[in-house]
Order: structure tokens, then C-alpha cells, then sequence
């Protein structure tokens, strides 16, 4: 009997925690004992983990923010993280500002993917074959962008393939045009669900696998719906939160640590998914439609990031607060456009990311890029390179706040939602100091319609209160 295999998945993310205005960090008392969310993490979840030699037999991303944060708070357990996905088949990227990349133009859809895999390949000193896209939201433009940025593979639910079956325990193929294709694994939605919310189940991680996973990995494959012995051997794809594992559920990091010990026989294969997606031939793969504008925790689509579905009591605020976004970026990408005239401003937006990292800086950014554009008439070189400096920094913030974790919850008091209003007044400020617009004043115009439920408070008064946080206040 051919033995069948599992990899797991753990997608690690914190939120930007940041002061857009570049003020110092400020201590959390909901994090007590810790000084910060991203140090008490790291300590319940990431360290543990890395120290225990876990993130080398699983497949995982990081996102950009957390790498961040953990290269100031914790940055022996970065270089541990890093190590173990040093070219091993299991470490991806993922979409930079945690941005749901359906709802975002083709030009931002780039933008946080060049990024992100830029961060990849500092982080990692090599390139990403695999990318997990935020809260697994997917469509057929978004696949494509993958694919053309050279992205081989990425995990999806199996609710996301078009028809609504699909075999978990085979690779498929998505064919989107041009010669290109993309692997997709669709992770097990029971076993996935068991760890993340059944704590009874996943107690023991020796009986787990032993009545929950072994069972999966014996099953004859199904491709179509029709069994075939011609396939290779089941892979079982497990995909959580990363932060279940020791923060969310106490011990978990234990469990996991078990589970993919290479000590203990299973009667299956503990693998890593990059590596045994690589393996495949493509060519050969089941070939499968993805359904558009999907994705792992939202079974409406993707309305929980856009407007009003059942994953929340009340969401009405949602969409309001979207469109307020959508314009404020409209306006600052105008600026961008006409004050940057014989320069390509996207081009430039996606370079800029060797600032964020912290490779480059700022002024000499800014002074390689207005170089090769001609000032307009009564501009010199300088005024080009200021208005570069500043205008990539409000593209920067201006990315920055369509983060997903402003729209997840129902209510937008919490501090997710106050953190993109933040980015968001960062970026208005800049445009408005560079050009004299009024951006932060239509924004607030615009705020003022949201209201929280319970009619609590209203949008406007959300953002000031963001901004009493870092010291900052409305100007207009």
C-alpha cells in the first residue's frame, strides 16, 4: 500500500502596530505581562515553536508586518524562523499589508505581491516558489498576478474551486491564459477545523493522527469524482492561523510539535508542501476553475472586507468606511500622477519597497528616481526628488490602510480599525502638505456618514480619537 503523506500549514500574522507618524512605540496594557501584542505572541507562540525545531518540518508564511515587528522585539527568533525556511521547500510569501487582494485595483494587486516577495527574499535570502494570499482571497486576476510574478504555487479552500467539489488530496492545476498555470493544494476542512476549534479532538496528537488523519491518507483518490489508482500518493493539506499554536490555544504548540515529529511512525508521511508540490508534474494535474472574489473565512466571498453578510451582526459601517478609502486613494494617486510627470509613479511605488525595508534611503530614493524624469517648467531636479520623497510615503500609508483586519471584526471601535485610520491620515497629511489639497477634510466629510453599531459613535470621531492615540489631530 502506497503510504499516503501530510503537510500542514500555519499562516503567521500580526497587524501593523506602527505609528504611521513615526512616533515611538507605546506599550499595551492588554498585553500584560508583555510590553507589546507582538512580544506576547512570540512569546506564547513563535518562539516556542522555532525553538522547538517545529518551523522546519511545516510549511509556513510570515507576514511583512510581523517580520517586522519581531526584527525589533524578538530577533532571535526571527533568525531562527528564517533559518528554517532557508530554501527547505516550506517557507511562502504572502501579500505585504495583509490587503484583500480581489477587492484591490490590478495596480495594488502588484504592488503587495512585488512586496511581499521582495520581504520573502530579504527575510529568506531566496526567492518564494509558494504565496499565501490574505484570508486566502482569491480570483482568476489574482492567480494570474501571481503567475506572472513567477509564483508556482499557493493554498486554497475547497469551497473556492469552481462547482463547489474538489479532490483535497490531490495538487490541481489552475490554466489562466498566456502559457501560465498555478498549483493549487486545498487544505482539509475537517481536520483543519478539528485543530482550530476542537480542543477535545487534538489533545493527543498521537490519537489524532491515528483517527483523523490516517484514515484520509488510505482513501483511493478521486479526481472527477471517479476513483484512480494512476495518481500519486494522497497529500493531505492541513492550513490554520499560526498564532492558534501556543497563543490561541494553550499547549497546541505542543501538539503540533508532535504531530510532525519525524521520530514517531505514523503509517504516513510528514512532508513539506513546497517541496512535494514541487515535485509534481502540472502537466498532469486535475485541471480546476477557481470561483472568483472567494476566500477561507468569509463563506459570502469576500463581503466581510466590503459590506453587510451574516459573518457579522451588524455591518453596515463596512462599506461606507471601503468607499471613504477608496476615494481618499483615488485622490492621492491623482497627486501622485500629475505631480510625478515624466516619471512611472507605479514603477517607482513598487521600487519603494527597498525604502520600506529599510534598505535604501529615503533621499537617496528619491534622488535615483527624479534623475530620470524632467522637472516641469519652474521645478528643478530637487523639487522633483521632494515631491518623490513624500508622495511614495503617502503611497506607502495609502496601502497601508486597506488592511484586512480594518473591516474583519463587527465593530470598527477596535484598534484594527483605528490603525488604518491612522495610515490614512498619514497619507492625506503628506498630500496635503505637498500640493495644498484638502484630502483630510473630504475624508472626514466622508467619515462622518459611518456610524457604529448601536449608532455609538460616528466615523469622524473614530478618526480623531485615532489620531488623540499618537498625538496627532484633525487639521482641518
Amino acid at each position: 500500500m502506497t503510504r499516503g503523506r501530510l503537510a500542514v500549514h500555519a499562516h503567521f500574522y500580526q497587524p501593523e502596530r506602527r505609528d504611521p507618524f513615526g512616533g515611538p512605540a507605546r506599550p499595551d496594557p492588554t498585553a500584560a505581562p508583555h510590553p507589546s501584542w507582538s512580544a506576547r505572541i512570540a512569546a506564547e507562540c513563535y518562539r516556542p515553536l522555532a525553538e522547538n525545531g517545529t518551523f522546519e518540518r511545516i510549511s509556513f508564511n510570515v507576514g511583512p508586518t510581523l517580520s517586522a515587528a519581531l526584527a525589533t522585539e524578538d530577533p532571535g527568533t526571527l533568525a531562527r524562523i528564517a533559518a528554517a525556511g532557508d530554501g527547505g521547500g516550506n517557507a511562502v510569501a504572502q501579500g505585504f499589508h495583509h490587503a484583500i487582494l480581489p477587492l484591490a485595483s490590478a495596480r495594488d494587486r502588484r504592488t503587495e505581491i512585488r512586496w511581499g516577495l521582495r520581504d520573502f527574499a530579504v527575510r529568506f535570502g531566496h526567492p518564494a516558489a509558494g504565496f499565501w494570499l490574505p484570508e486566502a482571497a482569491a480570483d482568476t486576476a489574482v492567480l494570474r498576478a501571481l503567475a506572472e510574478e513567477g509564483v508556482r504555487w499557493t493554498v486554497l479552500a475547497p469551497w473556492q474551486a469552481a462547482g463547489g467539489w474538489v479532490e483535497t488530496r490531490s495538487p490541481h492545476r489552475v490554466d489562466l491564459g498566456d502559457g501560465r498555470s498555478l498549483v493549487v493544494a486545498f487544505y482539509d476542512t475537517d481536520l483543519s477545523s478539528a485543530i482550530s476549534f476542537q480542543p477535545d479532538v487534538t489533545a493527543d496528537a498521537d490519537r489524532f493522527a491515528r483517527d483523523w488523519v490516517l484514515p484520509r491518507t488510505r482513501e483511493p483518490l478521486h479526481v472527477d469524482g471517479e476513483a484512480t489508482h494512476d495518481a500519486g500518493a494522497p497529500l493531505v493539506v492541513i492550513a490554520t492561523d499560526g498564532e492558534l499554536y501556543g497563543h490561541h490555544q494553550a499547549f497546541r504548540d505542543l501538539f503540533l510539535g508532535r504531530l510532525v515529529d519525524p521520530e514517531v511512525d505514523r503509517d504516513f508521511d510528514v512532508v513539506l508542501l513546497g517541496r512535494a508540490l514541487e515535485a509534481e508534474d502540472s502537466e498532469h494535474l486535475p485541471a480546476v476553475r477557481i470561483a472568483d472574489r472567494t476566500s477561507w473565512s468569509c463563506h459570502h466571498g469576500v463581503l466581510r472586507w466590503s459590506g453587510e453578510c451574516g459573518c457579522a451582526a451588524d455591518a453596515r459601517w463596512k462599506q461606507p468606511l471601503r468607499a471613504a478609502l477608496e476615494r481618499l486613494a483615488g485622490a492621492v494617486d491623482a497627486v501622485t500622477e500629475s505631480r510625478l510627470q515624466g516619471i512611472d509613479a507605479w514603477a517607482a511605488r513598487d521600487a519603494y519597497v527597498e525604502v520600506v525595508l529599510g534598505l535604501e534611503a529615503p533621499a537617496d530614493f528619491a534622488a535615483r528616481i527624479a534623475a530620470g524624469g524632467t522637472p516641469g517648467p519652474g521645478a528643478t531636479i530637487g523639487d522633483r526628488a521632494r515631491a518623490v520623497e513624500t508622495l511614495m510615503e503617502a503611497q506607502r500609508w495609502r496601502l497601508a490602510m486597506f488592511a484586512s483586519c480594518g473591516w474583519y471584526w463587527e465593530d470598527p471601535t477596535r484598534p484594527e480599525t483605528a490603525q488604518i485610520l491612522r495610515s490614512a491620515a498619514r497619507a492625506a497629511h503628506l498630500v496635503d502638505d505637498l500640493a495644498g489639497t484638502a484630502l483630510e477634510r473630504r475624508l472626514v466629510e466622508d467619515l462622518a456618514a459611518i456610524t457604529a453599531p448601536g449608532g455609538s459613535v460616528d466615523g469622524a470621531t473614530l478618526y480623531r480619537d485615532a489620531l488623540a492615540v499618537v498625538g496627532q489631530r484633525v487639521r482641518t
